[in-house]
């Protein structure tokens, strides 16, 4: 239904109705036509994302300390679309990502830069969802170790680099690298108290912040308790309350996520909201009255999430974007694209694509947002070779 600001208007409550014209507008145009189906643009986007890898523009430069994120953003996205990358390509991304890696351990956002967990995190990504020998053997684990212990703190959270910030982005990073590369059970030493600091970090709405006392936020949602579920501490949040607060993400209307309360749809909270509900699949069917329901699905409305990023998230150009109107990029086609493929991936053995066939996806594992077959590889790899 469309928003009632209760006859006080605000500065949210104006944007809120532009943005449910615009997606109406979107609906409206497609039930002019019964028979048509909403078709994912798969000949736009992968010669977009081909064409990133290649060559980017100057409005790109201020991700200069970001590039190992455009590499994983374009790599996953092709992943995604069963769209191969040359051999020859995936040499000169290893080759690059290798160019990223510091002596002392990690990746900084580019050649010489500082190491940063952010980037350590996407070059790891990056390089299982190549999947090649030569990408596994670009990440130096011992190094890696050893910058993960210097930048856990006391408390139990991690910081982002040397003397940075401390939030649940850099912990979560930490522990999906770790995952990823086959040491989390190796290592449990690493993230001793790192639990205790994330249930710190849930709000009164249910959600997690970025920090003890922040606010509610779907990123920092997802970092969190996707690190709870890597560490096997799931159980330490209040899951009703959790739950409770990412169901009421989904935008009645819009069909998408909202990333806090009060704001505006995007379509990367497709992702990082949508992709909390796999992860606590488990746990929720532990509790009798909600098993039935959760049987078949993930506990949102599947359906109008695929409905709003194949019609009011595709951008003519190639690429998807935040919402109508906007310009696509790199980052909001790698999570609305994964975002796609957890709504189209539920719980049964059978998927539930709106649209025709050729509009499924390769299936994400929710805690890494790899493909499936790529986390499978990874472990299968790295779990062969010695500490």
């Amino acid at each position: 239904k469309l928003f009632d600001d209760e006859g006080i208007p605000t500065h949210s409550s104006k944007e809120q109705e532009g943005v449910e014209h615009l997606v109406m507008r979107k609906y409206k145009d497609y039930e002019e036509f019964i028979d048509f189906q909403p078709d994912l643009l798969t000949d736009l986007h992968t010669p977009y994302l081909l064409r990133g890898l290649e060559r980017l523009s100057k409005s790109y430069q201020c991700l200069d300390a970001s590039r190992p994120w455009l590499c994983y953003w374009i790599v996953h996205s092709l992943a995604l679309l069963k769209h191969p990358i040359p051999d020859e390509q995936k040499l000169r991304i290893c080759k690059f990502l290798s160019k990223c890696q510091n002596k002392e351990g990690g990746f900084g956002g580019g050649p010489g830069q500082m190491s940063h967990l952010a980037p350590t995190y996407a070059a790891v990504n990056c390089l299982c969802e190549l999947a090649t020998e030569e990408a596994y053997s670009v990440i130096n684990r011992k190094s890696l170790l050893e910058f993960l212990w210097r930048m856990k703190q006391k408390d139990g959270s991690f910081t982002m680099h040397e003397g940075g910030e401390a939030d649940t982005r850099s912990l979560y990073c930490a522990a999906s690298v770790v995952a990823l590369v086959g040491l989390v059970e190796k290592v449990v030493d690493l993230f001793d108290n790192s639990p205790q600091w994330v249930v710190r970090c849930q709000t009164y709405e249910g959600g997690i912040g970025g920090a003890p006392g922040a606010e509610a936020h779907g990123g920092y949602t997802f970092c969190g308790y996707a690190a709870l579920v890597i560490l096997n501490h799931a159980k330490l949040v209040d899951t009703d309350k959790l739950l409770r607060w990412v169901v009421n993400r989904q935008m009645s209307l819009e069909g998408g996520f909202q990333g806090r309360t009060n704001k505006l749809v995007d379509g990367c909270y497709s992702f990082w909201q949508g992709g909390v509900l796999p992860l606590l699949h488990n746990k929720v069917l532990e509790d009798s009255h909600l098993a039935e329901l959760n049987e078949h699905s993930w506990l949102y409305d599947q359906g109008a999430l695929q409905f709003y990023l194949l019609l009011c998230c595709q951008s003519s150009f190639g690429g998807l974007v935040d919402k109508p109107g906007k310009s696509p990029d790199f980052y909001h086609t790698c999570y609305g694209l994964s975002g796609l493929s957890s709504a189209q991936h539920p719980p049964t053995p059978h998927p539930y694509i709106i649209g025709g066939a050729a509009n499924q996806l390769e299936p994400i594992h929710p805690a890494f947002n790899v493909t499936c077959n790529a986390v499978i590889a990874a472990l299968e790899h790295f779990n062969k070779l010695p500490l």
